[in-house]
C-alpha cells in the first residue's frame, strides 16, 4: 500500500458527475485532495501548478478531448497515473487511449467501489480493467469481423496464452500464481515475455492487444 495520501484530480466536462464524484471520493481515507477541471485543455494548463497523483479523465470533452489531454500531461509528468471514465460506445477510443499511456479503465456506470479499486491498483502501479467494460469490449469485437494476428502471436507458447487469459480477467501476478498451482516469479517470467513478444508496454496495452487479435475469450 502506498505510504502518503492521494491527491486525485477528476477531469470531465459534466459538472454534476464531477461534484457527485469529488463528494464520494473525499469520505475516502486515502484522499488527500481532489482537483477539477471541465476539459482537457484546462486540465493541462493548470497541471503544472498542482501535485496530483491520479487523474480521472473523461474521454469526449469539449476544447481538448481525454486523448490529447492524457499525452500532453504524460509528458509534463510521466509518472502521473491516468484512469479512464468510459461510457459505453466509446470503445472506439480505447485503443487510442492506450496508446497516450492511460493505466486504468472504468464504466462511468460502475459503483463507487470500482473507482475505488481502479484508484488503489494503479496507485500500486498495477492496471485496471472493469470487468464490465471488458465483457463490453468482447461482446462488441465477436459482432465485428475478424482480426488478424501478428506473426509474433505464433511464438506465444500454451502456457503463455494461459497467463494471458488470466491477466484479461484482470487477475494478479499472484493470483494467477495461485490459480495454476506455480511460483509468481514464474508468472512474471510468462508475463514480461508477452509484453516482449506482443510489442506491449504494459499490461493495459496487452489487454487491448489480445482482445484486438481474438487472442483470448473471457
Amino acid at each position: 500500500m502506498y505510504d502518503n495520501k492521494l491527491k486525485i484530480y477528476i477531469v470531465d466536462d459534466h459538472k454534476l458527475f464531477r461534484e457527485g464524484l469529488k463528494l464520494l471520493l473525499s469520505t475516502q481515507d486515502f484522499v488527500h485532495h481532489i482537483y477539477e477541471a471541465s476539459n482537457g485543455r484546462e486540465f493541462v494548463e493548470n497541471l503544472s501548478f498542482v501535485d496530483c497523483n491520479v487523474v480521472l479523465m473523461d474521454i469526449e470533452m469539449p476544447e481538448m478531448n481525454g486523448i490529447e489531454a492524457t499525452e500532453k500531461a504524460l509528458r509534463i509528468k510521466p509518472d502521473l497515473k491516468v484512469i479512464v471514465l468510459s461510457m459505453y460506445g466509446d470503445e472506439q477510443y480505447y485503443y487510442k487511449m492506450v496508446d497516450a499511456g492511460v493505466k486504468g479503465f472504468v464504466l462511468k456506470s460502475s459503483g463507487i467501489e470500482k473507482v475505488i479499486a481502479a484508484i488503489n491498483a494503479v496507485a500500486e502501479g498495477e492496471n485496471y480493467f472493469s470487468e464490465e467494460l471488458l465483457m463490453n469490449i468482447l461482446s462488441n469485437m465477436r459482432g465485428g469481423g475478424s482480426v488478424g494476428t501478428e506473426s509474433s502471436d505464433n511464438e506465444i507458447s500454451e502456457r503463455e496464452m494461459e497467463i494471458l487469459y488470466h491477466v484479461c480477467l484482470g487477475l494478479s501476478n499472484q493470483e494467477i500464481a495461485d490459480k495454476l498451482f506455480i511460483s509468481k516469479r514464474t508468472v512474471d517470467k510468462h508475463r514480461a515475455n508477452l509484453l516482449s513478444k506482443t510489442g506491449c508496454r504494459n499490461t493495459a496495452a496487452l489487454v487491448m492487444y489480445a482482445i484486438k487479435n481474438k487472442m483470448v475469450k473471457v
